[in-house]
């Protein structure tokens, strides 16, 4: 049987449910919210959406802790309002991915709750518990990416627990193979109902080091985060031995032997490694997972060095696998906001940014509200929701920011809710809502429409090799090829114009002018580039 790929190259709109549609008034989006606006989603010309944790939790971690990996929540549906997500999906030609959780449950799972109760039961081994140190301190050096220490001490054993995450999310012995066989299960449960493809969360931290052994320590000028702040405690470790051990290497091939069964779905793994793009080229291949994605296009840098430097990093090091890339998530700042810097021409920063992650060779995933250009929220202290963020208040502000509610109409609630948001609505973001843009021909929202449409004509875009151009900062310069086509792409990165002569050893330059976006124009052998426009043209 040949395997189908229609992931290869696809634009994936990620949905966070809870901010996404709110059809019962508990000011909390929900499944029939997603329901109600997939004809929207389509109207995008996206290939896929995926949906952020919509499974039964105690929202310590807004969904991320998981108590019950087979059934909704209450607060956003049903199973059966998620089948009927599925079979609109379909309809409209849109394939749906879910997020899956693997590493780690909720306190409140009927495994977490059965294993902490004593040393001898049945579930006994399925966490990572350990002895304290004859003094009553945790058993090793491990931190926390929420703060603090990864170990939590747990009365009744006697013993301490292992989260990577929050206290509230301890983690699972993947060494135990009973663990790896009952989360292969309830992966196959979501796989039998349906789903086209799984976003696996924080996927190398399934296994942990059996022998406990410290993290070494990091240099301060080598302490850079990802997902984390250089600030936060957990960017002072060499995280060696609490991830990404290669005792996940075989489990991967045998959630890829069980994905084989279904050969329409797919795998997307979220990777944060003390090396993420080596970790990508080794876990990504046709015997483990068919995607794989970094924060490495998550950061602050956004500099034409640096995104030419992340993607030929992870091309000369992943030579069997395809990439995926991203550049807004629940996760960061909103990209405008990050990468943005002159707030006159912050449309064209919005499409042009929409257009660099979908040129790149590899799939794509947008989030909500990427395609209206929305800035990052302002969410005074007081309001905050994120754990995250409340720790380590006021130096980080947490996942809020990203995370409010999805702007659909002008007026109070952004159409929204009709009652009170879990978070407030920005302000700033009432005048891009998706009302407002609908009417404007030339909207972000318009032009986003366009271009993801356009991309599709254009194999070398969806599917090509690529190949970058020397040039000096702010240009990004490369070509993309497949078969008989082959491609320019230009971006200028600053909010001024530029002026780049093209490399002399480039064959005949036709210009493509009908992206929509704002472009260039060639005078003799050099490209004039206006502030953040983007050039792609036909070559030879």
């Amino acid at each position: 049987m040949t395997m189908a790929r229609w992931w290869r190259g696809a634009v994936i709109y990620q949905i966070y449910p809870r901010s996404f549609l709110d059809t019962n008034g508990d000011g909390v989006g929900d499944l029939p919210g997603i329901i109600a606006r997939l004809d929207y989603v389509a109207s995008l010309g996206v290939d896929a959406i995926w949906i952020s944790p919509f499974f039964k939790s105690p929202m310590a971690d807004f969904g991320y802790d998981i108590a019950d990996y087979r059934d909704v929540d209450p607060l956003f549906g049903t199973l059966d309002d998620f089948d009927r997500l599925l079979a609109k999906a379909h309809s409209l030609g849109i394939r749906v991915m879910i997020d899956q959780v693997l590493s780690h449950t909720s306190i409140d799972h009927a495994w977490f709750k059965e294993s902490r109760e004593s040393r001898e039961n049945d579930k006994a081994d399925w966490y990572v518990w350990a002895d304290a140190r004859d003094d009553g301190t945790p058993p090793n050096n491990w931190l926390s990416i929420f703060g603090g220490v990864a170990w939590q001490w747990e009365p009744r054993r006697g013993q301490y627990f292992l989260h990577n995450f929050l206290a509230s999310q301890p983690d699972l012995n993947f060494h135990n193979p009973a663990v790896r066989e009952a989360t292969l299960d309830n992966v196959k449960f979501w796989l039998d109902r349906g789903v086209d493809g799984l976003r696996l969360d924080a996927i190398n931290f399934c296994f942990h080091d059996a022998q406990l052994r410290d993290n070494p320590p990091k240099p301060a000028e080598l302490r850079t985060g990802r997902g984390f702040s250089a600030d936060n405690p957990y960017a002072f470790q060499y995280h060696h031995h609490n991830n990404t051990q290669p005792e996940n290497l075989a489990f991967l091939e045998d959630l890829r032997a069980l994905l084989d069964r279904y050969p329409d779905a797919t795998t997307l793994g979220e990777i944060s490694s003390e090396d993420s793009l080596a970790t990508m080229a080794e876990y990504v291949n046709d015997q483990r997972l068919h995607m794989g994605y970094s924060f490495e296009l998550l950061t602050d840098d956004r500099s034409a060095a640096y995104i030419r430097g992340t993607v030929e990093d992870l091309e000369a090091k992943m030579t069997a696998g395809w990439p995926c890339w991203a550049i807004s998530n629940h996760d960061v700042r909103r990209a405008v906001t990050r990468w943005g810097s002159d707030a006159a021409n912050a449309e064209s920063l919005a499409r042009q940014l929409v257009a660099l992650v979908c040129s790149l060779r590899g799939s794509v995933c947008l989030y909500q509200g990427e395609e209206l250009g929305l800035p990052e929220a302002d969410v005074p202290f007081e309001a905050l929701q994120d754990p995250y963020g409340i720790a380590f208040w006021p130096n980080f502000k947490g996942r809020d920011g990203c995370r409010t509610p999805m702007p659909w109409s002008g007026d109070a609630q952004s159409g929204f809710s009709s009652g009170t948001p879990w978070l407030p609505v920005a302000e700033s973001h009432q005048a891009l809502s998706v009302h407002v843009q609908d009417a404007q021909p030339d909207s972000v929202l318009n032009g986003v429409r366009h271009l993801l449409r356009w991309r599709k004509q254009h194999p070398a875009l969806v599917l090509g090799n690529i190949r970058f151009l020397d040039a000096p900062e702010p240009v990004l310069a490369f070509v993309r090829s497949e078969r008989d086509e082959t491609l320019l792409a230009v971006f200028n990165l600053s909010a001024q114009p530029v002026r780049w002569t093209l490399p002399s050893e480039l064959p005949a330059v036709s210009p493509l002018t009908d992206h929509g976006l704002v472009s260039g124009e060639i005078t003799g052998n050099a490209l004039q580039l206006p502030a953040h426009a983007v050039f792609y043209a036909r070559l030879g």
